[in-house]
């Protein structure tokens, strides 16, 4: 979301989101309260460092982790501040571990990426660190049914060979599809609450994130092409839920409701899929982030995105 106010944005985001509120993230407040910053933050027995290239890893806890949880501390703070007698689901979100590795430098300059013992210890420390940010939500919000979002904008860069290394002159070697797909599978076993991966990149592999078990893909739909329909007809008749980004993330003029969801009915109609799931498989949400929308257009492409939805399960067809 857009500003530094964490008071006012969880007040906008729990009005405005009555049915699925969830714990918003202001970069603009500076580095610890960026998604890499924040996934930093949440990782136990290894610490990050802000260097001019961006997070590296570093020997012992330092001033940028301990702002960086400071920041999450606050953004708690206010969340449960509005939520007092809140029951329902409440979506967290947090950057996932292949994203985080591939984003964060090791001591001597390059991605985790490049070794694969890192990538295993980034997940490990990772899935615990998630363990008790869950653990403490349900403690400040007790009537929450915690949502897992593991934000994997990198996850198609990582499989595909295309991540660059430190000095930017050459790519990382692609990471194995069997190796991803397990090491996802480990971390969403591990904790015991639903899980969406999000990506607003093209080419997000949908197979692969299922056999990983997760409840729900969302996307950018800017970006499907049809060489995705198999793999999201499956996905839906599976019971996978696809949150589909179909709302603008950046200052634009924003259509009807209806309008918004064309997309969503024409790609149903074209796999055959049956129009009463659409009010079950899917919800609607911006494209990818608010963080670079000014804070007026944040609050109108939230309350589209609640309309748009409606529209969905009123008129399927």
């Amino acid at each position: 979301m857009p500003g530094t106010d964490a008071r006012e944005t969880a007040r906008t985001v729990t009005g405005s989101l009555e049915l699925l509120p969830h714990l918003p993230e202001l970069p603009a407040r500076g580095p610890g309260a960026d998604m890499i910053g924040r996934g930093a933050g949440l990782l136990v027995e290894l610490f990050a460092q802000v260097e001019p290239s961006g997070w590296r890893f570093a020997d012992r806890p330092g001033r940028d982790s301990r702002r960086a949880r400071s920041w999450l501390g606050e953004d708690l703070d206010a969340l449960e501040e509005f939520t007092q007698g809140y029951r329902g689901p409440l979506k967290l979100q947090a950057v996932g571990p292949w994203t985080l590795a591939a984003s964060v430098e090791l001591r001597h300059g390059e991605k985790a990426l490049a070794d694969p013992g890192a990538c295993r210890d980034i997940a490990g420390s990772l899935t615990e660190g998630l363990r008790r940010h869950l653990a403490e939500v349900r403690t400040r919000v007790p009537g929450a049914e915690p949502v897992l979002q593991l934000d994997e904008p990198s996850l198609s860069a990582v499989l595909a060979g295309s991540v660059k290394t430190a000095s930017g002159f050459q790519r990382l070697r692609a990471v194995d599809r069997q190796v991803a797909e397990e090491t996802l599978r480990s971390v969403v076993r591990a904790l015991d609450v639903p899980v969406v991966v999000h990506s607003c990149a093209p080419g997000v592999p949908i197979p692969l994130l299922r056999r990983a078990g997760v409840a729900g893909v969302s996307l950018d739909f800017s970006f499907l092409t049809e060489r995705d329909d198999d793999d999201l007809g499956e996905a839906v008749e599976g019971g996978t839920v696809i949150l589909a980004g179909v709302v603008p993330s950046t200052d634009t003029g924003l259509s009807d409701p209806a309008g918004s969801v064309q997309g969503v009915r024409t790609l149903w109609r074209r796999l055959g899929l049956d129009p009463e799931l659409l009010g079950r498989r899917v919800l609607v949400t911006p494209t990818c982030g608010l963080a670079g929308a000014s804070p007026d257009y944040a609050k109108r492409a939230l309350s589209l995105s609640v309309k748009a939805a409606q529209s969905l399960v009123d008129n399927p067809e």
